[in-house]
């Protein structure tokens, strides 16, 4: 399972801070900054979910109310949004 996250459309509400610890405030930018993520596009932003996060990182994409945060299955599949 992999994780995108879409900086720019991020408007900082930060309730994927509290859905998973790899979303982590940056108050300077007002926005919320995916940890040990590699940019793969633009202000997109990528990385593998470790399987004892799968709930958390889905919360965390369930929860963001601009969808700024997309999760792919193994396959490729867009599970969220």
């Amino acid at each position: 399972m992999r994780v995108e996250y879409d900086y720019d459309t991020c408007i900082g509400m930060f309730q994927c801070v509290a859905e998973w610890d790899a979303f982590e405030r940056d108050e300077d930018a007002g926005k919320a900054v995916l940890a040990d993520s590699e940019e793969q596009a633009d202000e997109v932003f990528v990385r593998e979910v470790p399987d004892d996060a799968k709930l958390d990182a889905k919360f965390a994409a369930r929860s963001c109310p601009v969808d700024a945060i997309t999760i792919y299955d193994d396959d490729g599949e867009q599970l969220i949004p």
